[in-house]
């Protein structure tokens, strides 16, 4: 075990390492330029998506030497934790869908984090007040047991064909030679140095001189290599059982922050027990049938599959594909506004809480939830919740609105497709950007500060919270990596990062492929605009200028506007036989699609 308190040589040498290898690559003739991404790639043998053209890479070669769609899953994860690490690593947790092309079955693994087994509902109260986010985010306190590796091991036991260790070496390899820095890379960065510069060990590495990385220079994580190489000998148990995490304890129950900064980073309750006692749990996924398409995603914990569900169950009620482009967006808000309020009152770990997951999903519940929707009018937010056990016979709501409360925009998703046709749609975070902002010291990666994503107090005083802390319980996310079928056979597959965004950016892109006729790539593109029972709807700035939003404005929807909503990937079969990957043209910088044996239109 590495004691904390003994590691202020190692600290000195990590800045060291960095200060070196992330200099301008002047010295050697100028700014290295960042890896080339394309957002749309078509052709043969299989497909990556992802927002990392590293991680795209390392997964197609793994494809490409012959692994499944699960190999090459964990293998480009794994990479995402080197180039996307304020987003996603071995210090969080996810949701993992795999469609099986022999069986035509969608498994499922929920890998979300958990709870310390010592923590309750006053988890988040100081002198019997709940703590401000702000004071909550970059401290113990929002620290769960991560879930993220114990993840890539089971999908690797149950469906993949190669090694955990092999799974992870191109990602070693990554992080030891390092990768050049991006604009996203670097405005991340700085977005957060303030919170990065409390902490001694997140200065040294993502602040080396004290300031964020340039453009073009490179990026190295020598002690994440090394924690990856301990990974590869020794297995999950170096993390969930060993030194790895006892590192990760001891800095959850004793944060170390510089005195100077006068950050008071709460200490947390996690323990060796906790990560010994973790389990990624493998369940069923949702279901709901959509214009002939068996849609599938994540269950309970994750909010994600029975909010889309919900939310396609009202909209097939309406004709969206002959619907003027403003009433589209009208049927489309409100169906979210909808299924959000019902969300908001009935959904959490199933383990605590009595989860109406058919209910929720039940066509008879969705009869008494479309109702509501008028072409000519806007429903009024914050919207009372129904009880999908007994659906109103008069189309009314019942009960007390819960407000949709916070959660980080943050996360990342990647999308996979292989030779046999088995696909893989996963979602992973360590939740805000930069999570707790507290690095492992020695380690190199972050932990998490996902335990924020529960309510610190019910939403609502009085009425039912089934998002409160509790001991070993997984707070409540909106992650929706989704698999979609045509007959039993793989059709398309995407997700996308975005915090309570995500659930509405899943379903207004799968909305715009299968209703609007937009291919994926066209589908992903396209302007959003985010309604989760709020009083207002968020939208991006290319929406706010469309026709749609005055017409939408007319009938009595509010927007507030927001930068950038998502960053959906996903992957496509078309009729040819080609597979067909996505990813962002622009937001967060633009994504990296790549097929093995690419073939131009036909």
């Amino acid at each position: 075990m590495r004691a904390l308190g003994r590691l202020a040589p190692a600290l000195l040498l990590s800045v060291a390492l960095v200060a070196l290898t992330t200099a301008p690559a002047a010295r050697a003739g100028g700014l290295l330029p960042p890896a080339p991404k394309s957002p749309e790639a078509a052709g043969y043998g299989g497909a990556v998506s992802s927002v990392s053209a590293e991680a795209t890479d390392i997964g197609i070669a793994v494809l490409r030497r012959g692994g499944n769609a699960v190999d090459a899953a964990v293998a480009a994860a794994a990479a995402l934790g080197v180039t996307e690490p304020y987003s996603s690593g071995i210090g969080g947790g996810g949701y993992f869908v795999y469609y099986d092309a022999r069986t035509h079955r969608v498994s499922t693994l929920d890998g979300r984090e958990t709870a310390p087994a010592t923590a309750d509902q006053s988890l988040f109260l100081e002198n019997g007040k709940p703590l401000a986010f702000a004071d909550a985010v970059s401290s113990g306190l929002s620290v769960g047991t991560p879930g993220t590796a114990q993840t890539w091991q089971q999908a690797l036991r149950l469906w993949g064909t190669r090694s955990f260790a092999d799974s992870l070496k191109p990602a070693e390899k990554l992080a030891r030679d390092g990768f050049v820095v991006d604009g996203t890379f670097a405005q991340q960065t700085a977005a957060n140095a303030t919170r990065f510069a409390a902490f001694p060990a997140t200065r040294a590495l993502f602040l080396p001189g004290g300031k964020p990385p340039a453009v073009g220079t490179l990026f190295r994580n020598p002690d994440l290599a090394a924690t990856y190489r301990e990974l590869e000998r020794e297995g999950t148990g170096a993390l969930y059982r060993g030194d790895i995490g006892r590192d990760v304890t001891s800095l959850v129950q004793h944060p170390q922050v510089d005195p100077a900064s006068g950050w008071n980073a709460r200490p947390g309750k996690l323990t060796t027990a906790d990560l010994a006692a973790y389990q990624v749990r493998r369940q069923a996924p949702t279901e709901v049938d959509y214009r002939g398409l068996d849609v599938y995603s994540i269950a309970p914990s994750s909010s994600g599959g029975t909010t889309v569900g919900e939310a396609l169950n009202i909209l097939s009620h309406f004709d969206l594909r002959h619907a003027s482009s403003s009433q589209y967006l009208h049927d489309y808000l409100e169906a979210t506004r909808i299924a959000f309020a019902d969300r908001n009152r009935w959904v959490g770990d199933p383990r605590f809480v009595d989860v109406p997951t058919p209910g929720l999903l039940s066509e008879r519940f969705a009869d008494s939830r479309a109702c509501l929707i008028k072409p000519d009018s806007s429903l009024t937010s914050p919207l009372a919740p129904a009880d999908p056990a007994h659906p109103s016979p008069t189309c009314s709501s019942a009960g007390i609105a819960a407000p949709t409360t916070y959660e980080g925009t943050n996360t990342t998703h990647l999308t996979v497709a292989d030779r046999w046709g088995n696909v893989v749609s996963y979602t992973l975070t360590i939740e805000q950007t930069g999570g707790s902002a507290m690095v492992v010291p020695g380690r190199g990666f972050l932990l998490n500060n996902e335990l924020t994503d529960f309510d610190f107090t019910p939403a609502v005083a009085g009425v039912p919270d089934p998002n409160l802390p509790g001991p070993a319980k997984r707070p409540r996310s909106s992650m929706s990596p989704t698999i979609v079928l045509k007959g039993g056979r793989f059709d398309f597959a995407l997700g996308s990062p975005g915090g309570s965004t995500i659930i509405t950016t899943v379903l207004q892109t799968l909305l715009g492929h299968v209703d609007r006729s937009l291919s994926l790539e066209q589908a992903i593109a396209a302007p959003r605009a985010s309604q989760r029972n709020g009083a207002r709807s968020d939208a991006e700035p290319a929406f706010l200028a469309s026709p749609d939003a005055a017409a939408l404005t007319a009938v009595g929807e509010v927007f507030a506007p927001n930068p950038e909503i998502g960053a959906a990937t996903g992957i496509q079969s078309l009729p040819d036989g080609r597979l067909q990957a996505a990813a962002e043209p622009v937001r967060r910088g633009g994504g990296a699609a790549a097929v093995v044996w690419p073939v131009g239109p036909q």
